[in-house]
């Protein structure tokens, strides 16, 4: 959450609008997410899903500067497996659900670049994540930049990340896991499939708050 309307983003950072996810610039979790026992004390779901379609949303006009504008994106993702539910989830997950992910800047002269999530995947088509999401405000989030993987292939660390497409050992040094401290799911699962991400969750304490 930075400067303009939302959650960590790395040109929109600070709206309200992007609390969905956290991402390439400051970090700042509304939620533990590090750990498996982060994933089970704070989400209710966590899935295997694909993003679908995208819209633009909460579009800001600038009078001064480079930027003309800015927009966010509403992005519907489709719900592949899950992996975990919390035994009295705060709501139902459907099969296609909603969640507000950073969107563009749009330059005077036409030109849009990407706004990313600080140290997360900003959620692209084409690509498939694991997310720990959470009910919260009346819309799913995540719980933090720990709890949205890329899983391309079904192998974590592989995909979409901060916008750009990686492989499992690119994410590895782009995450720089020295940044967090203590134990990271990432880390753990990094190059490894679902099965993997259900049997941490399985080892992992943590209860709802």
């Amino acid at each position: 959450m930075l400067a303009a309307v939302g959650i960590t983003a790395a040109v929109l950072v600070g709206r309200e609008g992007l609390r969905t996810v956290a991402g390439c610039g400051a970090v700042s979790d509304p939620y533990p997410s590090q750990a498996a026992a982060d994933w089970k004390a704070g989400a209710d779901h966590v899935v295997v899903a694909v993003p679908t379609s995208e819209r633009d949303i909460n579009r800001q006009d600038f009078d001064k500067g480079s930027v003309r504008y800015t927009v966010e994106r509403t992005v519907t993702l489709s719900k592949e497996k899950v992996l975990w539910s919390a035994p009295a989830p705060r709501h139902e997950l459907k099969s296609a659900f909603e969640m507000t992910a950073p969107g563009w800047s749009v330059y005077r002269t036409g030109k849009r670049i990407k706004d990313t999530a600080p140290e997360a995947p900003r959620l692209e088509t084409g690509h498939t994540y694991v997310l720990a999401l959470r009910w919260d405000a009346d819309q799913w989030v995540v719980l933090g930049e720990g709890a949205a993987v890329p899983f391309d292939d079904h192998v974590a660390g592989r995909g979409e990340w901060c916008g750009q497409v990686l492989g499992e050992d690119d994410f590895a040094k782009g995450e720089r896991f020295a940044q967090r401290g203590g134990h990271s799911l990432e880390e753990t699962v990094r190059g490894q499939d679902e099965a993997v991400v259900l049997r941490e969750l399985e080892k992992a304490g943590g209860k709802k708050p």
